[in-house]
């Protein structure tokens, strides 16, 4: 590592997005991790993905933090049992059920207030707008907005979100993370199972979707994978 790199916070839920984006982060950062848990269904899966990525990529500041508030609330497939994870081939044009109100705010808001106590400069961030399942806290117009956000509102204003996949199809996810060598087989995406991945929620057909297309093998299981075409 080199002693000038400046230091940056990375979002890392334990998917396959945010897996790739700490691999740049710790390319070209002194990284610390994040992890926020909020009561989804696979709260215990994804925090042994974050512990496990992080010993991949040797990140070893780390913050485990949980959140009470997005699951009191509710209204959401992730955080709500009452509310059915949909197959993917269910979901229409409107917003999935499956969209955790505001989420990524309580998200962004941790990670900017451990940043200003690290003196970290930049917050990087998995989103991704283009093959995604339409959560508007995924668009390139929140984050630039955020932005201004966290320049008013912290002691210095001179910390960044950055969102370097937000543009990029996933099947270009998958190749750059091969291309970084990121640990795809510690990662997890599946919204409502922790053993096997169920491969017809809307996450499990995205990724094995940008697996097919990137002409590479996915390295977890899943009970059924469903059509790519």
């Amino acid at each position: 590592m080199k002693k000038n790199m400046q230091k940056a916070v990375v979002l890392l839920s334990g998917g396959m997005d945010s897996c790739v984006c700490g691999a740049l982060a710790v390319r070209d950062h002194h990284s610390a991790a994040l992890h926020v848990s909020y009561g989804q269904r696979t709260e215990e899966r994804e925090k042994r993905a974050f512990l496990e990525i992080c010993d991949h990529l040797a990140i070893r500041e780390r913050l485990m933090v949980r959140n009470e508030a997005l699951r009191t609330i509710g209204g959401s497939a992730l955080t709500d049992k009452n509310i059915s994870v949909p197959e993917s081939h269910e979901i229409g044009r409107d917003i999935p059920v499956t969209y955790v109100p505001f989420r990524n705010a309580h998200f962004l808001s941790v990670a900017v207030s451990w940043a200003e106590v690290l003196g970290a400069k930049k917050i990087y961030i998995g989103a991704v707008e283009q093959d995604s399942s339409g959560y508007p806290d995924c668009r390139p117009a929140y984050y630039g907005a955020f932005n201004e956000v966290v320049k008013a509102g912290t002691k210095a204003g001179n910390i960044e979100i950055v969102t370097p996949l937000i543009h990029m199809r996933k099947a270009e996810i998958v190749r750059l993370g091969l291309e970084l060598n990121a640990p795809f087989d510690l990662t997890w995406s599946c919204y409502s199972r922790e053993d096997i991945a169920c491969g017809v929620c809307d996450s499990c057909v995205l990724r094995t979707r940008a697996f097919h297309e990137a002409g590479a093998a996915d390295p977890i299981p899943y009970v059924q994978v469903a059509s790519t075409v």
